[in-house]
């Protein structure tokens, strides 16, 4: 889970700014993927503390995420890559 920490509009984007867990960002890497409440989004910025994605028109018509406001509770979904490259770094000395 993440929460809205910061919600502005640029132009004809939104831009918006999670908090996260460690559990989470430990995944996040600049350019990379995010899950947002099911909604895959590019990580515009990331650091220690959360993230933040830019909401472009076509994502703003097609999902609620523009219905967000600061506060708003989210269920988060680290980058799938980083999780199998953990995976079989960790795996490494299992054999």
């Amino acid at each position: 889970m993440g929460k809205v920490a910061h919600r502005e509009i640029v132009g004809d984007a939104l831009l918006l700014r999670f908090e996260a867990p460690a559990s989470v960002t430990r995944y996040c890497i600049h350019k990379g993927s995010i899950a947002v409440n099911g909604v895959s989004l590019t990580l515009n910025a990331v650091d220690d503390r959360g993230f933040e994605v830019g909401l472009i028109p076509h994502t703003l018509e097609k999902t609620h995420l523009g219905e967000l406001q600061v506060g708003s509770r989210v269920n988060l979904e680290g980058d799938l890559l980083g999780k199998y490259v953990e995976r079989l770094i960790g795996s490494r000395g299992a054999t």
